[in-house]
């Protein structure tokens, strides 16, 4: 949930979705609706579906027991090198080091290098304390977030600033670039405790299947905005209008009742809540 997620937006989804699936094996027995579901608000919703399939892993193929290698780790669905070296690093103490943004920023100022992927991963491995490996790692992506931070880095509070080669200059790590700001129109269409939804594609690159409000990206000067809200979705800003026309136009009617079961997108939920409608 933590990928590419602000904490603050994660904990209420967290403490929700083990209690909704205290397990792996109830994980592993849900349909994907149901994942989707409990996951709507907290986008890359690719991330519910592999751990679904995971979940499915653990349960048929090791007798619902994580492996406790990072290794094996990397055989289930949706876990790469980074996720298997923090599961089996933190949870289980192997030491093997992870790398994440934060680590390499922070690595790449301590050395004055600019290193790529693989060298990252020797670099991280060499400094790693074996015998406290999960506090090592959680050590050095805590230090990248708060203290060494792409910028203005608190260089003053930096426990390691001795060994440092550059003093918190900028890391050859750090984007510059800025996000797409966009503009979209969303209808929440309303009657006899119904609403009006649309099921993306299957097949969509993004949010492949979840159910949201009718959207356009046509600008529609003729219809006044019920409320305007500021939405991001991965690297773009979005000013969404929202007008609430006739009951009419694209979509399938949906029961309020049946909204807390089924898969929305983190946008609708938001205008729904802004709405009372949930």
């Amino acid at each position: 949930m933590l990928q590419q997620t602000r904490v603050a937006a994660v904990l209420e989804h967290y403490r929700l979705f083990l209690r909704r699936f205290p397990n792996v094996r109830a994980l592993a027995d849900a349909s994907e609706s149901a994942v989707l579901a409990a996951w709507s608000g907290l986008g890359y919703y690719r991330r519910a579906r592999m751990m679904r399939l995971c979940a499915k892993a653990i349960v048929k193929e090791h007798n619902g027991r994580f492996p406790a290698t990072s290794l094996e780790l990397r055989s289930l669905p949706g876990i790469g090198p980074y996720t298997a070296a923090a599961i089996a690093s933190i949870a289980f103490g192997e030491p093997i080091a992870v790398v994440d943004g934060n680590v390499e920023r922070v690595t790449e100022r301590l050395i004055g290098e600019s290193l790529l992927l693989k060298e990252h991963w020797q670099r991280a491995q060499d400094l790693l304390t074996a015998h406290r490996p999960g506090d090592h790692n959680q050590a050095m992506m805590e230090l990248g977030a708060t203290i060494c931070t792409p910028r203005q880095p608190k260089c003053g509070a930096c426990p390691v600033r001795r060994w440092c080669a550059t003093q918190g200059e900028p890391s050859p790590a750090v984007a510059s670039a800025r996000p797409a700001s966009k503009e979209i129109w969303c209808n929440l269409a309303q009657q006899d405790g119904r609403i009006r939804l649309i099921q993306r594609d299957a097949g969509a690159s993004l949010m492949a299947g979840m159910w949201e409000l009718p959207t356009s990206t046509v600008v529609r000067p003729d219809s006044p905005a019920w409320r305007t809200f500021r939405h991001s979705i991965t690297t773009n800003n979005y000013t969404v209008y929202v007008t609430r026309e006739a009951p009419n136009g694209q979509g399938k009617w949906i029961p309020v009742a049946r909204l807390p079961e089924m898969p929305i997108t983190g946008l609708t939920r938001k205008i729904l809540k802004a709405a009372g409608i949930i």
